[in-house]
C-alpha cells in the first residue's frame, strides 16, 4: 500500500448528524477529528462528499463541520444510493469518516471495496454507539482490504512534506 496522496483522496463524511451524535461512544473527539480531516481537506482542495443517513428522522449534518450538499440516503450502504458512486472519482481512495462504524461506514467501505475502489478508514474519526461494534467493524474492514488510518496520517499524508505552502495552516489544526 501507498501512501494517501491529496491529488487522489476524495474524503467522504458519512452521516455525522445531529441526533445521531448524542448516542454515539467518545462522540466529541470522532467529531473533533472529523472537523480536523475536513478543514485539512479544505486546505489542500481535496474534494468532500458528505451523506445524511434518513435525514427526517436523524437530523442533519452538525453544524460546524461545514456540509455542501449532503446526499439524502435511506441506505446503510451509501453504495445503494443513485448518484454516490459518480460523486467519487474512481482513481481516488475513498478516506471515510462517520457514524455508525459497524453500520453505514461498515456497509459503505465494504461497498466500495465490491465496486473496486480503494478504502481508508479513519479509525480515530468513527464512531458508534458501542466501542466493541466499533473494534469489529474496523477489524473487518481490515481484513476485507480498507486501511485503517488516523486523522494525523491522513493529514500530514496529503502534506507529503514540511516545506507545503499550507504547511503552517494545516499544522494549526493538528495542535
Amino acid at each position: 500500500m501507498s501512501a494517501l496522496r491529496r491529488e487522489a483522496s476524495t474524503l467522504v463524511a458519512i452521516d455525522l448528524q445531529t441526533r445521531m451524535m448524542g448516542a454515539i461512544d467518545g462522540a466529541e473527539a470522532v467529531v473533533a477529528e472529523a472537523k480536523r480531516l475536513i478543514g485539512a481537506a479544505e486546505i489542500l482542495g481535496v474534494p468532500m462528499v458528505f451523506t445524511e443517513q434518513n435525514p427526517a428522522g436523524l437530523g442533519t449534518t452538525l453544524q460546524d463541520l461545514g456540509a455542501r450538499a449532503p446526499l439524502a440516503k435511506m441506505h446503510f450502504d451509501a453504495c445503494a444510493e443513485p448518484g454516490f458512486l459518480r460523486a467519487l472519482d474512481p482513481a481516488h481512495t475513498a478516506v471515510l469518516t462517520g457514524c455508525e462504524a459497524h453500520v453505514c461506514v461498515l456497509q459503505t467501505a465494504l461497498g466500495l471495496l465490491a465496486n473496486g475502489r480503494r478504502v481508508a478508514v479513519v479509525a480515530d474519526a468513527t464512531g458508534s454507539r458501542r466501542a466493541a461494534n466499533k473494534a469489529l467493524a474496523l477489524d473487518r474492514l481490515a481484513r476485507a482490504g480498507a486501511q485503517i488510518v488516523s486523522a494525523e496520517m491522513v493529514i500530514f499524508e496529503w502534506l507529503e512534506s514540511a516545506e507545503h505552502p499550507r504547511f503552517r495552516d494545516v499544522l494549526r489544526l493538528v495542535k
